[in-house]
């Protein structure tokens, strides 16, 4: 058995593939996708996302200091990579794609409909790295579909068909391997 060696690049995955939606002033909303996002902190929630300087919504997100993180299922695949293909300069992703804005109280970014989880984030920095700038941002509040509750009041969140992103590809979640610690247990 060997091993290849490679130049340097970015090869942590799957990684979590997200729409992430924002609005500027009174402008239309847009949708931008991204696979480079995650979790950088619990206390307080505050999550990242990595965007290119020249995407349209690289500047909605540091001009309106907010955005939402859509999580995408199986259903959404086709919007999801669509909206990453397509910039909000030429079009209405919400219109072409035929999802529904979300309004919530948190923001004036709306969160996507048909998204089972939205993450409402508000930029607390913006830190430029190369290719793309990395938006450091507070969670202030999440909504969920009431349609994945279970009778006891738990949000069952592996019957929403979420998908994760893999060198260009996209993936359905595959069977449950264990819990947190399971390794331990007796």
């Amino acid at each position: 058995m060997g091993k290849q060696v490679w130049k340097a690049g970015n090869m942590l995955y799957p990684v979590p593939a997200v729409m992430v939606s924002c609005k500027r002033g009174d402008e239309k909303a847009n949708i931008i996708t991204i696979a480079w996002t995650g979790t950088i902190c619990s206390d307080p929630a505050m999550v990242s996302i990595s965007v290119r300087p020249e995407r349209h919504s690289h500047d909605i997100i540091a001009e309106s200091g907010e955005f939402v993180i859509n999580l995408v299922t199986e259903e959404l695949t086709n919007a999801c990579d669509w909206c990453g293909v397509r910039s909000g300069k030429d079009y209405d992703k919400f219109r072409e794609t035929g999802l529904h804005e979300y309004r919530s109280e948190l923001m004036n970014a709306p969160a996507i409909e048909e998204s089972p989880v939205n993450i409402y984030c508000r930029v607390t920095k913006c830190e430029p790295l190369g290719s793309h700038d990395l938006f450091l941002a507070e969670v202030v509040g999440v909504t969920v579909d009431d349609r994945y509750m279970t009778e006891e009041g738990r949000f069952a969140l592996e019957k929403t068909g979420l998908v994760a992103y893999s060198h260009g590809e996209y993936y359905s979640l595959g069977k449950l391997l264990g819990k947190f610690g399971y390794s331990v247990r007796k």
